[in-house]
């Protein structure tokens, strides 16, 4: 490597420079949680609109919304007696529609992402008396009816209920069976990409329960393995169906407890995905989707209770897909003659208002801009409450509109992150505010928007950023070859010199609908990259094409070629950063998760001129490894678009690594499975490419627990370190050449061009003072 010579004073006046504030450390971070920031737990609002609870020391308490002060105890397990199964730990509980009774849930064992089982009790509020649910093992997902007079339970893969006046336990299902047969649960691809878990509910009236039935016996087998000290690992074996295979058989049946066999819905023979059931203002009609393997079709079906006929209510095609998030803002209105529906039809994500034949009868928002959250609807006084994207596609304000479509109101509309909870009566409603630079707020507002209370607004935090001297994250934006405005962030360098020249680090997503260049709070990371920061790196962040807020168009255009566009713009966005006259372009690494570790990834390799280094945490390699659900709606089968598959997925060009490679994954993966890992390796080896790789035995997809995360952040800024050096990195090593070469008169460090400290050379050959 060419190197020049500077004189050693210089690089200590900067190692003084740097030292000045107080230096971040990972430890801070992923192990003594030093800059955790308080977050509010969700509001379990009572019906009265005005008080809520909470779950604390094991006691559920009630408080009043507007003063914040403790009402009353609920429950206090200490006052329990006569039932020997409670330990008195309480893991969550939830209220009967009529607040007569509690859930209550125990020793939690979680299963998946969402899935898990438990020991589950009813409070009787009145009788003050706790019942035990089942006794013959833990179970899942205990739910009242509305009236809460019975419990319905999944048990070793079937589905009851019990009656809580007589005691009597009935088993709805009996051939229910683990790798077989699923009752009143889902399969692991539907809890994964449907995003639920629990697969019964109750009919208004409480008398019926609609269920699914999973039938995976030809979905193949996935096996992990765990480690645990023992002579032999464990095996988890489960189902998941990969791209082109078998998906389970789904049907949907409505059984009545007042007798009678369970009846089948008849969903006809095109249906490949039932992604939600939901029960109409009447007992007698459940909704029923229906939806195709490409995703593009989906059937809004209305079900006859009785006998499990069904008719259409609604219908809608796309040319890409039909995107998840439309999936949960179907609302039923109580006066049964209208329902609230979303879509992204006029190429936006708008809310639309139909009766109850089908028929559209407004779109009640509408503009060039997307709705992200549907709060709910206040039918007393005809509102909708929403969040949306109206004033720029990095921010969220919130809103509430007339079911007609007309009078808009800002509910909270200040620049940056707005959200909110709203009680059930909608005359309170708790707003929650950040920004990428202001760690969130918490505030509790009336239904005419005044300020009662602050519950929370991290000034702890804060103080933190002031202490540690955090750099401000600045949005910029650029337009790409292909004429496309792409926007991003950056936190620049502590001691920022504009005539230096900065290694580059670069983190992304980049998944289809997501976003990470809002003007949000960043969680931990943002801690992490504010030490970056410190120690000399440029940290950067850009949404390529596929991302979300900006319209279907934007969103979809990756269809069929995952990877493709994302990859482009990626390596665009490299190129502008590193042209910018501050950076060094010859020191930029990319950093990702899952998709965004599938895109580091395709970033190092394709443009493997621009990058020197890549970190991929628990990336997707090849699709064609993935499950179905997911990549199926992005890309159709392997057999459909092999090229798509073909010319997108990093295995296939192993060949071309110039940079440096770190290969993270976690052994107990049950959504991006090792495989993805261990066949990159494979390529890699066989194109003779040398590379870091780093595994975590029994840890899933998010890499926690036992000091993982520590462990893996500390190598990950290890491996930064290393390939990009940074300036702190330059400065230490001089110090360290100082103190073990004192003979030297005038000792020198060498650093090389893309490293150096100084600013140019006067004319008469000395550096200027910095």
């Amino acid at each position: 490597m060419r190197k020049i010579t500077v004189f050693l004073g210089l690089a200590l006046l900067s190692l003084a420079t740097v030292n000045a504030q107080k230096d971040i450390t990972l430890e801070g971070i992923w192990k003594n949680y030093e800059f955790y920031a308080k977050s509010v737990p969700g509001f379990n609002f009572l019906q009265d609109g005005k008080h809520y609870t909470r779950l604390e020391d094991d006691k559920i308490l009630q408080y009043d919304i507007t003063s914040g002060e403790q009402v009353a105890t609920i429950f206090d397990p200490a006052t329990v007696r006569g039932n020997e199964d409670f330990t008195g730990k309480i893991d969550g509980y939830e209220f009967s529609a009529d607040e007569s009774k509690i859930v209550v849930r125990s020793g939690t064992e979680s299963i998946y992402r969402r899935s898990y089982r438990a020991n589950y009790f009813i409070y009787d509020r009145e009788a003050k008396t706790l019942q035990t649910v089942f006794t013959e093992g833990k179970h899942s997902y205990a739910d009242l009816n509305p009236q809460g007079d019975k419990v319905a339970f999944v048990y070793q893969n079937n589905l009851y209920y019990k009656d809580l006046e007589s005691g009597s336990i009935v088993q709805i299902t009996q051939d229910g069976q683990h790798n077989q047969i699923i009752y009143g649960a889902t399969d692991w691809v539907y809890e994964e990409e449907f995003g639920f878990a629990k697969a019964f509910f109750w009919s208004p009236n409480g008398d019926r329960l609609a269920y699914y039935r999973f039938d995976e016996s030809e979905v193949k087998e996935f096996t992990m393995t765990n480690y645990h000290d023992e002579m032999y690992p464990e095996y988890v074996t489960f189902k998941y169906p990969k791209v082109g295979e078998d998906n389970a058989e789904v049907d949907v049946f409505i059984y009545s407890t007042q007798g009678g066999e369970p009846v089948k819905v008849d969903l006809g023979s095109a249906k490949e995905y039932v992604p939600r059931i939901k029960w109409t203002a009447s007992s007698d009609e459940l909704c029923v989707y229906r939806m195709n393997r490409h995703q593009n079709h989906l059937e809004l079906l209305l079900a006859n209770a009785k006998n499990g006929q069904t008719k259409l209510l609604l219908e809608e095609k796309n040319q890409y897909y039909i995107a998840e998030s439309v999936l949960d803002n179907l609302t039923f209105l109580k006066d049964g003659k209208r329902f609230i529906w979303s879509s992204e039809k006029d190429g936006w994500h708008h809310i639309y208002l139909y009766n109850m034949k089908g028929k559209a009868l407004r779109q009640i928002t509408k503009g060039k801009w997307e709705v992200s959250t549907l709060y709910g609807v206040d039918e007393a006084n005809g509102r909708v409450y929403y969040q949306a994207a109206e004033k720029s596609p990095m921010e969220r304000q919130v809103y509430s509109i007339g079911l007609d479509g007309e009078d808009k109101i800002i509910i909270a509309g200040a620049s940056g992150w707005n959200s909110a909870q709203f009680s059930s009566t909608y005359d309170y409603y708790v707003a929650s505010f950040s920004t990428a630079n202001t760690p969130t707020t918490y505030t509790v507002f009336d239904q005419k928007g005044r300020r009662l209370r602050t519950i929370e607004e991290n000034k702890s935090l804060k103080g933190k950023q002031v202490e540690y001297g955090t750099q401000p994250v600045e949005f910029f934006s650029f337009t790409t070859k292909d004429k496309v405005a792409l926007n991003g962030w950056m936190i620049k360098p502590t001691d920022f010199r504009a005539n230096r020249k900065y290694p580059v680090f670069m983190y992304l997503y980049g998944g289809p609908g997501s976003q990470q260049v809002t003007d949000s709070w960043k969680g931990s990371n943002y801690w992490w990259f504010q030490m970056l920061a410190q120690q000399g790196y440029i940290v950067a962040c850009v949404d390529n094409r596929g991302t979300g807020g900006r319209g279907e168009e934007f969103k979809k255009m990756t269809y069929k070629q995952l990877g493709h566009y994302e990859t482009i713009d990626q390596i665009e966005a490299a190129r502008y950063l590193g042209g910018l006259p501050y950076t060094d372009e010859s020191r930029i690494a990319i950093f990702g998760w899952s998709y965004g570790g599938y895109m580091s990834s395709l970033c190092l390799l394709k443009g493997n001129e621009v990058f020197k280094a890549a970190i991929a945490v628990a990336p997707v390699t090849n699709w064609k490894w993935y499950d179905t659900i997911y990549t199926e709606r992005y890309m159709q089968t392997y057999k459909e678009n092999e090229a798509g598959y073909r010319d997108n997925s990093p295995v296939y060009f192993a060949d071309r690594l110039k940079g440096d490679y770190l290969l993270v994954h976690g052994l107990g993966d049950d959504n991006v499975h090792f495989q993805h890992t261990a066949e990159m390796a494979n390529a890699l080896i066989a194109a003779n490419k040398q590379f870091d790789t780093y595994f975590y035995p029994n840890r899933n997809h998010g890499i926690y627990g036992d000091n993982a995360r520590l462990h893996l952040y500390q190598k990950m800024t290890d491996f930064l370190e290393d390939s990009l050096e940074p300036e702190k990195t330059v400065i230490n090593r001089a110090e360290q050449s100082m103190k073990s070469d004192k003979k030297k008169v005038s000792p020198r460090l060498q650093i090389a061009p893309s490293q150096k400290l100084s600013a140019p050379l006067k004319k008469d050959g000395k550096y200027e003072e910095q």
